[in-house]
């Protein structure tokens, strides 16, 4: 029985995909499917024999975010320095599955670990912010095309102005008060993001880029002890890329996290809007997955922590 992260959750099991491959793409009905234990919050993932992946949208309406990455990743591949994925096969519904759906390559490797606050400074932390970092800025330089300014699937609130979420940040921080467990200076946390609403560029986007938008550990492969793979560009878009910057509260500790700004160029208002993006993800993800996803709201307790720890020492 799957674990319902969602209302509308959609139904999805093994037996489900074997007749959505069978069906639409019996080149691959020798191979075996196993469901992995690390699965998404978007999607449910599938391993299909040994080298490739079955993604299924989890709630209605949902496809639209690998339809998004079958038609921009192949532009964006041959620019990036690690892999991405590669959608060989884009299923379509059926089977009494509503959503579009993909098969993709395998990417070999492992999650990186989330830094805890008061943990000791590690010179892997400082490799994978130059490696981090390297990948954003070849993002970033990529060329955006006219088709791309007019796709609205590229077009998203993390994105947008600062201060477009701030109504929305303003009720996530008040349902977070009311979970029992959280412990979490909120005042701490409303002045972190009131001093990033001050910063120029709060109320206008900048700046136009490429941005992945969650550049967090759950979305990273490493091999060897390097950057191999980024995942997930479920959340492509084109906008103020400050929130490319979020993942820093999470991953690094403080001098890694400075190496990352440095090779970046972050100015103070671009580092203080990505801090403050890093705290209104990490407050979403724990109003929302609290009861439902114990090591997401593991993960982003440390990076809210760790934003409001950075405030206090600056």
């Amino acid at each position: 029985m799957q674990n319902a992260l969602h209302d509308d959750e959609l139904t999805i099991s093994p037996e489900l995909v074997r007749a959505l491959v069978d069906d639409q793409f019996p080149q691959y009905a020798n191979l075996a499917i196993n469901p992995l234990g690390a699965t998404g919050s978007t999607n449910r993932l599938f391993r299909l024999g040994n080298a490739l992946l079955v993604r299924l949208p989890r709630q209605p309406h949902s496809g639209k975010g690998i339809s998004k990455e079958r038609r921009w990743l192949p532009t964006l591949r041959t620019h990036l320095p690690v892999e991405v994925p590669e959608i060989v096969e884009l299923g379509q519904p059926g089977a009494g599955y509503s959503e579009h759906w993909s098969i993709a390559r395998w990417l070999e490797g492992e999650l990186p670990p989330v830094w805890q606050p008061g943990e000791p400074a590690d010179e892997g932390r400082m490799t994978l912010a130059e490696q981090l970092a390297e990948f954003i800025r070849a993002l970033q330089s990529v060329e955006i095309p006219e088709e791309a300014h007019n796709d609205d699937a590229l077009r998203a609130y993390r994105g947008q102005p600062l201060a477009e979420y701030d109504a929305a940040f303003q009720r996530t921080l008040e349902h977070c008060r009311s979970i029992v467990g959280i412990d979490l200076d909120f005042r701490a946390a409303r002045a972190v993001w009131s001093e990033a609403l001050e910063l120029p560029g709060a109320g206008i986007s900048s700046r136009t880029r490429w941005y992945h938008s969650d550049l967090v550990a759950e979305n990273l492969l490493l091999r060897d002890g390097r950057l191999s793979a980024v995942l997930d560009f479920g959340g492509l878009a084109i906008g103020d890329p400050s929130i490319d910057l979020h993942g820093a509260w999470e991953l690094f500790d403080p001098p890694a996290r400075q190496v990352f700004r440095q090779a970046l160029e972050a100015d103070d208002a671009q580092w203080l809007r990505g801090r403050a993006w890093a705290l209104a993800i990490a407050l979403g993800a724990l109003s929302y997955y609290w009861h439902t996803m114990p090591g997401r709201r593991r993960d982003r307790l440390a990076m809210a922590r760790a934003v409001l720890a950075d405030a206090e020492q600056h």
